[in-house]
């Protein structure tokens, strides 16, 4: 066993002796705990502290980086398909679905990692392994026991926004389709409550449980499985939505009331005291199933923690790339490599020689090569022109509206 390796990790890995269909989704056996120790030994350690400094700045990014995680393995499998800003295809990319969209938050963390990883190792580290990477260190931020992540992934070359509709959970879903989603994705039924636990931190816009708390239904204004009093404290937080409403300005509240910036089992104990927020939510204590989970894992969070981690690395394992000729390792997380080209062939000429400065090439072809560092082991940090930050050299074409996947995002109600 790896010198680090924790024993259900091991565990969970020597139970795939090769390639294992598991329903729809393919678990791999081929990702390797210490994968870069050869390649890139301090990679692991560099986005640890990139996560760290991110989430000390912004608590928001702990749960963002989590979410980011789960909505990108959960659809096409873990190929960092999710952070594509463009297909070569020309789909539009999964991060445009309602589903996702504005509500994700941690994409810079991403591209703040990647910049500097591929700064020290070239051409080494794939995304889809640092998104796995941060969002293991945006558990253990949040205060879950550290966990290996077995490494190894390759990036994705398409992503496209109508992989979603139907095959993702939504806040209105209630336990047997959310069962039946899991399913296909070769998670089972308590692999949903585990990671349902990461509601514990981060929360949700008025828009996506306003259903429970206005118009409910013909013989009630508020869902009655809610608590009164939490139910009063939603409709003062949450005005009713006007018809001219931003989504983007909604306000937001946190899943767990108790303690929204902390990892624990306080999620599950607001599940009983019927203080969940989204439908999906509520809907674990509705099942007997589920509920008998929710009712262990309230009272024993060594237990939720271990297993917590062990589903976590399962989703991990879901449909990934490995080895020569799948995929590629991106240089840059938001585009398929070779269109970094095609934007900088459309950037006008201006532009380019505004960026490099006759004299600065001068300068750089007298100086020797030196190691890049990253910015926290120098004494400053460098400025960060990345170009996905720089304003778009071309305007980018609008996409098109799709009536199935605006659903997704929970704006309807009667989702079953």
């Amino acid at each position: 066993m790896p010198r680090h390796t924790s024993p259900f990790l091991f565990a969970l890995l020597a139970s795939a002796a090769t390639l294992l269909s598991v329903g729809d989704a393919l678990v791999v056996d081929g990702l390797q705990v210490g994968f870069y120790g050869k390649t890139c030994p301090a990679a692991e350690g560099v986005i640890s502290d990139i996560v760290n400094n991110e989430i000390a700045m912004d608590r928001g990014i702990s749960p963002g980086l989590i979410r980011l995680f789960f909505h990108d393995c959960f659809i096409t499998g873990c190929d960092a398909s999710i952070l594509l800003d463009e297909s070569p295809a020309g789909d539009v990319p999964e991060k445009e679905s309602s589903a996702n969209g504005f509500t994700l938050v941690g994409l810079r963390t991403i591209d703040i990692a990647k910049s500097t990883v591929e700064g020290m190792c070239p051409g080494k580290v794939s995304c889809a392994d640092i998104l796995a990477f941060a969002a293991r260190d945006a558990a253990v931020a949040a205060g879950l026991p550290r966990y290996e992540v077995a490494a190894g992934r390759r990036d994705g070359m398409r992503s496209n926004m109508d992989d979603l509709p139907g095959n993702f959970p939504v806040p209105g879903h209630h336990v047997p389709r959310l069962t039946e989603l899991f399913s296909q994705r070769g998670l089972s039924q308590e692999d949903l409550v585990l990671l349902s636990g990461a509601h514990s931190i981060g929360g949700a816009h008025c828009f996506m449980f306003s259903n429970r708390i206005y118009n409910f239904s013909q013989d009630a204004d508020v869902d009655p499985t809610l608590d009164p009093e939490y139910a009063k404290w939603l409709r003062q937080m949450c005005p009713p939505r006007q018809p001219g409403d931003d989504p983007e300005q909604a306000p937001k509240v946190k899943f767990d009331a108790q303690t929204g910036e902390r990892l624990d089992v306080a999620y599950y104990s607001e599940l009983l005291a019927r203080r969940g927020l989204l439908t999906s939510d509520n809907a674990l204590i509705e099942d007997p199933q589920t509920r008998a989970m929710v009712e262990n894992f309230a009272r024993n969070e060594p237990l939720w923690q271990q297993k917590f981690s062990q589903a976590m690395q399962k989703v991990g394992m879901l449909d990934v790339l490995i080895g020569e000729g799948k995929g590629q390792v991106r240089k840059q997380c938001r585009l398929v490599n070779g269109q970094e080209k095609e934007e900088k062939q459309q950037q006008p000429q201006e532009e380019q020689e505004e960026q490099q400065p006759p004299e600065l090439e001068e300068e750089e072809q007298q100086q020797p090569h030196q190691p890049q560092l990253p910015w926290f082991l120098q004494r400053q940090r460098p400025p960060v022109l990345l170009p996905w930050l720089r304003p778009h050299p071309r305007p980018r074409r609008p996409f098109r509206k799709h009536p199935v996947a605006d659903l997704v995002n929970g704006f309807f109600r009667g989702f079953h």
